[in-house]
C-alpha cells in the first residue's frame, strides 16, 4: 500500500529499508524521500518503522532465546 503519495514510497519500502538497518525517522527521510513534502505520511510511515523494529527486536530476542 502506499504510504507516502508524494514520492511513491509503499510499506514494502519502508520494511525493505528497515531490514537493510534504517532505524530512525531521519535516516528513513533521508533513503526515500518520505515526509519531504506534504506531511501527510510522516505518522503511518514511523508506525511502520516502529512495528519494523519491535518485530526485529522480538525476532532477535527469540533466536538468543533458543541458542542458548
Amino acid at each position: 500500500m502506499y504510504v507516502c503519495l508524494c514520492k511513491g514510497i509503499t510499506d514494502k519500502a519502508i520494511k525493505q529499508h528497515v531490514a537493510a538497518g534504517v532505524e530512525t525517522m531521519r535516516e528513513l527521510k533521508a533513503c526515500t524521500g518520505v515526509g519531504s513534502q506534504c506531511g501527510q505520511c510522516t505518522c503511518q510511515a514511523g508506525q511502520i518503522l516502529h512495528n519494523e523494529l519491535v518485530l526485529q527486536h522480538q525476532a532477535g530476542a527469540e533466536l538468543a532465546i533458543s541458542v542458548a
